[in-house]
Order: C-alpha cells, then structure tokens, then sequence
C-alpha cells in the first residue's frame, strides 16, 4: 500500500493543538512537507520544532484567524503563489456547547464563517496547484454530528452538517481532476475542547470531572475515549496515494459510538 507522501506538500489547519497538530506530525512522518496554520504564533514556533524531519523535508507556517476570513484570504492567496499545497486539512475549533434554540443568529454566522466560509476561501486558493499537478487531497475534519445531531451541540451540530454537505458537493466537482473531497468524523477524542466540554457539563450538573467522563466512556463500544493520532491515522490514509479512488465520503473514527452506518 502507497502511504508515501515524500515530496507532497500539506497546509494543516488548527494545528497547534489536539487532532490538527496530531494529524501534522502523522502526515510528516509519512514524507509530507508540511505548512502549518494557526492564529497563535508563539505556539507554531513551538510545534514546527517538533515536526519529523527524517526524509529531509521543509516545513513552515502561516499566522492566521479563522474568524477573519478576509485576513486568511490574504494570508493563504499570498503563499499558494510561491507553494503548491497537495494536500489541505481543513480543520478548526467547534462552537461553543448549547441548545440550537438558544443560539443567537451571530453565533452561527461566526460558526459557518469559522468553518464553512473558510474552508471555501482555503479551497478555492489550493485548487488550481492540485488541478495542474493532478493529484489533491482535501480532508475536513467534522464530527460525527453529521450523522447523529450530538445533544447540547445545536450550533456545531448545524455547522458541521453545512460543511459535510459541501464537501459532497465539491467532491463530485473535483474528482475528474484527480483531487479526492472526504469527511473525518472524530468520536470522543481527548482534546481541550472536550476536556473543556466535561469541565462545563459536570459544573452545570454538579457532577465530578471523573463522572462526567465515565459516563461519556460508557458510550463508547471501545470502552475508551480516542487520542487525536488515531483520528490523525485516518487523516493521513485519505491524504495519501492509496487512498485515490475514495472521495465523497464520511469516515467516523468513534470507537463505535455513532448508532447509524
């Protein structure tokens, strides 16, 4: 099975932490020369460093927001005229826990704009570079709401679903040029954001964090929650050569949890 990625270039989003920093070091490791893309740059320096370099590759990183798209527009269009990107992660931070009728309407406009609007804006820039060398990979990096609406989640749940929806529809588009569109769907991965989602849950409920998290163990099949390098395995085989005759799909990496096929 081909999972060399030596001389492919990867722009991984949210890459500073949890899966996005996971799946950074993962696609390294594999050959990729990878440009790693975050708002904080203290914390890129920092991650850069500890980014393979084995196979002899180069790699860098932009500073960007993903709740200024105009910025990450000027950013990502400036690179891709020096750096063709074969491989995109789109990846960022969910929206904040809460009911759907809770919501206020800016709180979904930030949250299509964080991951919908970004994810296009992204895109669109790497497109053209993976049209003329007829190899891309585009993987986002979703949930499995898009499947099962999570309780407590109404605005990620709603979010996540436009941009599975979207990437459908993009990877039918895109498939006659050799560039694949596909959906990873993180279970219950140890990340800040849950840690920070049991943190909230048991102060609301007045449980303890152990209670919260066992409970949330308890429905898992695995009977574990996952690391962010077993959703980042999953990342890496859709980015690479083997994966070439799979696009438009969803993949849950959940343990099991999610009650649909």
């Amino acid at each position: 099975m081909n999972l060399d990625l030596k001389g492919k270039r990867a722009l991984v989003g949210g890459s500073t932490q949890g899966i996005g920093k996971a799946t950074a070091i993962e696609l390294a490791q594999l050959g990729a020369d990878i440009t790693l893309l975050a708002r904080n740059e203290e914390v890129l320096k920092k991650v850069l460093k500890e980014l393979p370099t084995h196979l002899g590759q180069k790699h860098n990183y932009l500073v960007a927001d993903f709740n200024f798209p105009d910025q990450l527009k000027t950013v990502v269009e400036k690179f891709v005229k020096a750096n063709a990107i074969e491989i995109l992660i789109n990846n960022t931070g969910g929206p904040p826990a809460g009911p759907a009728i809770d919501a206020t309407p800016d709180e979904f406009i930030k949250a299509f704009t964080a991951h919908l609007i970004c994810n296009q804006i992204l895109v669109q820039a790497v497109v053209p570079a993976m049209k003329q060398s007829g190899y891309g990979r585009i993987i986002n990096v979703i949930s499995t709401s898009v499947k099962i609406p999570i309780k407590g989640l109404g605005v990620s749940n709603t979010t996540r679903g436009a941009v599975a929806n979207w990437a459908k529809t993009i990877a039918t588009e895109l498939a006659p040029f050799g560039i694949t569109v596909n959906n990873v769907l993180p279970g219950t991965t140890m990340t800040g954001r849950l840690d920070s989602i049991i943190k909230n849950k048991a102060e609301k409920l007045g449980k303890s964090y152990d209670e919260i998290k066992n409970e949330m163990i308890a429905e898992v099949p695995a009977g574990r929650i996952s690391e962010p390098d077993e959703v980042a395995a999953a990342v890496a085989f859709l980015a690479s050569p083997a994966a070439g005759y799979i696009t438009g799909i969803n993949v849950p990496v959940d343990g099991g949890r999610t009650g649909s096929l």
